[in-house]
């Protein structure tokens, strides 16, 4: 069939998404590679070619916009291009929505560049006569064009500079598509040298996923977002920032690199840190607040100490205390940390003995734990949950005052007080009672200074007086609460 003066030969025109028969083709020549499907996404986010849509096309019409992209890129690609030897190829590329453009190309440079052409073109060929490519059925015409304009380029890489990457991986796809080894390996540098944003990143793994590509590569690129830690390798690290965190000498950088951390360990899932890590932190800020405490209680009465810089330091340690426990209930490792606190006997004595105003950062901690195990977030046996209230609930009611006078923005009474009184209300009966009448005293003569838990004590009310539950006779587990 004669089309436009040209002989169309049937097995050079392909779509990137179709196989051509071999039947079409020469005996003498075996079957070309076929390219790997381009219009079928094999995960849920947006396609390359979505990206590409919604990169170029903001500002115009979708079409208008492209297609005078396109007109500009062929006419500096015939204005531009300096080669020793008339074009003999015509190709052609269409779009999915029928938009055709042609382009006066070179056989021996699409052979040289291509492995796809090389193989498409190198069937029966009279002298002569130019051959007639078509491309079909593709997702962007212009980035097809610019692919084939790349293959003249003296130096892809510097071609390559300063295009985005979106627009660099568009380019990767076609150039595997048809095979243009140097345009695949030009643009795999340019993407492990340039900087990615956050949605740039899930775009290029998985375009990179997509079109398996041999691990050499792409695993210099890939090595920038995944790797594979050891377990002693996570725990060295994750030592190394929570340390530095605990030990930080400036505050102000201290209380912005807990929240960095504390979000990163939220996130955390695949690389789990070690409850021994986490613990071995624990035991060390317990000792230092113990130590902290010791050293207040000979130095408060001291004249020539400054009280502002006893009662930082005590703020400090029962912070890093706090911060721990708060990881340890996001990590879900809690529970043996709810023991510990509840044996701290030493540390509850030296509370005693210091004034209210240097130690009430103390007992956030204990509020904190009644507000996990209130809300289900730590789960400890009965004999521990009334444990660490006999050990730290009248601290607690005695600090209450400061604690919501002096830590007003972070500390949400309601949250802590809901939290203590679904503690309470885990406990048998008669320790409810005996903590609640007691709580009902104190709060009759401290008001707002004590934690408000009427709602604890209106269910325990309603437990013991309304309804008709069978009382625990073992009295012994009140132990010495409040003696």
């Amino acid at each position: 069939m004669i089309k436009h003066g040209f002989i169309a030969d049937p097995s050079l025109s392909f779509s990137p998404s179709r196989t051509t028969s071999p039947a079409k083709l020469s005996s003498s020549s075996p079957p070309p590679p076929s390219p790997p499907p381009l219009n079928e996404p094999t995960h849920s986010n947006p396609t390359l070619f979505d990206m590409m849509s919604e990169e170029h096309h903001r500002e115009q019409p979708p079409r208008r916009k492209s297609h005078a992209r396109v007109a500009q890129i062929m006419a500096e690609f015939k204005n531009g291009v300096v080669y020793d030897a008339p074009s003999d190829v015509k190709l052609t590329v269409v779009g999915r929505d029928g938009y055709r453009v042609t382009m006066d190309v070179h056989r021996k440079v699409l052979s040289e560049k291509s492995r796809f052409f090389m193989a498409k073109m190198s069937s029966r060929r009279e002298k002569g006569v130019s051959h007639m490519v078509e491309i079909s059925e593709c997702d962007d015409v212009e980035i097809y064009v610019e692919t084939v304009v790349l293959m003249y380029c003296d130096d892809l890489k510097k071609k390559l500079v300063g295009e985005n990457v979106v627009k660099v991986l568009a380019l990767l796809k076609v150039s595997a598509a048809i095979s243009f080894d140097e345009g695949v390996v030009s643009c795999l540098e340019h993407l492990e040298a340039a900087p990615w944003s956050g949605d740039e990143e899930e775009v290029v793994v998985s375009c990179l996923d997509e079109l398996h590509l041999p691990e050499e590569e792409v695993g210099l690129i890939l090595q920038r977002v995944s790797s594979e830690p050891t377990r002693d390798r996570t725990d060295d690290i994750f030592l190394k920032l929570l340390t530095g965190v605990l030990q930080a000498k400036d505050d102000k950088a201290r209380r912005e690199m807990k929240v960095v951390i504390f979000k990163l360990v939220r996130e955390e899932a695949d690389h789990e840190v070690s409850k021994e890590t986490l613990y071995g932190l624990c035991h060390r800020c317990l000792t230092s607040l113990v130590l902290c405490l010791s050293e207040v209680t000979t130095q408060m009465n001291d004249p020539g100490k400054d009280r502002g810089a006893l009662m930082g330091e005590i703020a400090r340690e029962a912070d890093n205390m706090l911060w721990m426990v708060d990881i340890l209930i996001e990590k879900k490792m809690c529970d043996e940390f709810v023991k510990l606190w509840a044996d701290q006997k030493e540390l509850a004595e030296l509370h005693a003995k210091i004034p209210t105003m240097y130690r009430h950062e103390i007992s956030k901690i204990t509020a904190q734990i009644c507000v996990g195990i209130g809300r289900g977030r730590i789960l400890v046996n009965r004999e521990t949950r009334f444990a660490v209230l006999n050990t730290w609930l009248e601290a607690l009611y005695e600090d209450f005052g400061w604690m919501r006078r002096l830590s007003s923005r972070s500390l949400d009474r309601k949250l802590v007080e809901d939290g203590l009184s679904q503690t309470i209300l885990t406990l048998s009966l008669r320790q409810q009672q005996v903590i609640l009448m007691k709580w009902f005293d104190r709060f009759l003569s401290k008001g707002d200074d004590c934690p408000n838990v009427q709602r604890a004590f209106e269910v325990w009310w309603r437990r013991a007086f309304i309804r008709q539950v069978i009382a625990e006779p073992d009295a012994s587990q009140l132990q010495t609460l409040y003696d």
